[in-house]
């Protein structure tokens, strides 16, 4: 059982706005200039390129993390990175798709 089972937040229909609202983060995996296009306020920038080189910091921060980009392709890759090294990852999909849902 994970952070977001204990949370109720484990299945299909999760609730970004209540994750966030319980402390989760979220990461934008979008390059540099993508995400200075326009992003999630209060989200972070970490290109889907050096999400390996991060785990070990993504573990400290011992908050479940929600995973975003353009399409939700490269989120989905982030999310099983993640996973497979244990940190409780949920693919957010598109960043503007999942900005509405937090935001309304």
């Amino acid at each position: 059982m994970g952070i977001l089972d204990i949370l109720g937040l484990g299945s299909k229909s999760e609730n970004f706005k209540e994750l966030i609202s319980k402390g989760a983060v979220i990461i934008d995996v979008r390059t540099v200039g993508e995400f200075q296009s326009g992003h999630i306020k209060g989200s972070k920038n970490m290109p889907l390129d050096q999400i390996s080189s991060k785990v070990s910091e993504i573990k400290k921060w011992n908050k479940p993390v929600i995973v975003c980009c353009k399409s939700g392709m490269r989120s989905s890759q982030a999310q099983a990175i993640l996973k497979s090294n244990g940190i409780e990852a949920l693919n957010g999909g598109g960043w503007e798709s999942l900005e509405h849902k937090i935001r309304n």
